[in-house]
């Protein structure tokens, strides 16, 4: 069957107009017509009879059985017009309109977190990603996402998976970059005894792994894995959540310090470790509230050993299930919210009671934020500008970061 590519998916496969309905094309962009089989909804074993311009050669060598990027072969403007697509789609779909700024997004080799597949083998260790759709283990010896430290942490990895890893069962190999070295996180290798741990230790030294956690247990702290956070360094707990790319976090936060302007009290809601709280803590009193005591307590230590810092002070909160009530935000000038995908459908609802001047909203699930955002415009918000983030560059992710300001009457 020949089939004319019509526009990108959410997940970012072509759709074409199939003769009953909509069918998925993998990997092929709009515009470009197509010849394979169909089979329910999807085209399989195609082949490209008219390419797109804006094809392109993948920049990884990986490209074609590595599942962690999609979009590789696509040239960058028209990923950058699908992901703001995604967003003005996601706000259309809840009868809202703004102004979407330029997307921002992240260099290749950016990534300073990244979450590893591993299994010992037979003459050492498979490190990499999963193929597309599937449980095979692709290796990746050149990746165009990671940090070069990242990427220089593999040997380091490579010893740890040869020494608790199975060749039965895959380990999770959670990596960050700090400024102490690789902080590691391992989940599923060998059950810890003595022998074991000693083991490890040593890895950790050779290697100069800053702190390696097996199965939520620190085996060696060598030196405080810490991020620096405005003025602040903060050493996060493991496999605590970090912004993916530092330029990315950057275009987040300047985005969050225009939207709440010259504010002077600010609660930011789901605060983490301080990605926000603790640069804006460099002109405005923060009071930070997340359910993680232990990334709370990072984010305090951090701000008391800091200098040049206002008043932060820290609440632990299950914003889900008790989010703050409407007189709890009086004497806020602003707030900021950075929710998980799920969003805070029930603290849009509390928050549109509360007639804070400005709210600085961040997401990284368009829908859930287009959901939330119309519970605020309902009761009086004005939703000013959205900027899109792309720090997942080459993937479906999105996030962005919304000014919505008070609407007087």
């Amino acid at each position: 069957m020949i089939l004319t590519v019509g526009r990108l998916g959410h997940r970012g496969d072509g759709i074409a107009q199939g003769p009953e309905g909509p069918v998925f094309v993998p990997q092929m962009l709009p515009g470009e017509v197509v010849e394979g089989d169909l089979a329910g909804d999807r085209l399989l074993n195609t082949r490209i009879l008219c390419p797109s311009p804006n094809r392109i050669r993948p920049p990884c060598p990986h490209a074609r059985t590595c599942g962690g990027c999609l979009m590789q072969h696509a040239a960058d403007p028209l990923v950058a017009d699908w992901k703001l697509g995604i967003v003005a789609g996601a706000l259309a779909g809840q009868g809202l309109d703004a102004l979407l700024r330029p997307i921002q997004t992240s260099p290749p080799r950016s990534r300073r977190r990244a979450t590893l597949a591993a299994r010992r083998t037979k003459g050492g260790a498979l490190i990499g990603f999963h193929a597309r759709a599937s449980e095979t283990l692709v290796a990746i010896t050149d990746c165009q996402l990671l940090h070069p430290a990242l990427l220089a942490a593999f040997p380091a990895l490579e010893a740890l998976v040869v020494t608790g890893g199975s060749r039965s069962a895959e380990l999770s190999l959670t990596v960050t970059h700090s400024l102490g070295g690789p902080d590691v996180a391992v989940a599923g290798g060998k059950p810890l005894d003595a022998g074991l741990r000693l083991v490890l230790a040593r890895v950790a030294e050779t290697f100069a792994i800053a702190r390696l956690t097996w199965d939520a247990e620190v085996i060696a702290l060598r030196t405080m894995p810490v991020q620096r956070f405005g003025k602040a360094l903060v050493a996060p707990p493991p496999g605590a959540f970090l912004q993916a790319t530092a330029e990315g976090e950057a275009a987040l936060l300047a985005a969050v310090k225009e939207a709440i302007g010259p504010a002077r009290r600010v609660a930011d809601l789901f605060a983490g470790c301080g990605t926000f709280s603790l640069p804006l803590a460099e002109f405005a009193e923060v009071h930070a509230v997340e359910n993680n005591a232990a990334m709370l307590a990072a984010l305090d230590r951090g701000w008391r050993q800091a200098q040049g810092l206002r008043r932060v002070t820290t609440e632990t909160r299950d914003l889900f299930r008790r989010p703050l009530e409407p007189d709890e935000f009086k004497g806020f000038d602003a707030v900021v919210i950075d929710p998980p995908r799920a969003g805070a459908e029930a603290l849009a609802a509390t928050l549109a009671r509360s007639r804070v001047p400005v709210i600085a909203a961040v997401s990284c699930n368009p829908v859930t934020f287009a959901r939330d955002a119309r519970i605020l415009t309902e009761a009086g918000y004005g939703l000013d500008w959205v900027q899109v983030v792309d720090q997942f560059r080459w993937a479906a992710h999105v996030e962005l970061v919304a000014r919505f300001s008070l609407c007087r009457r």
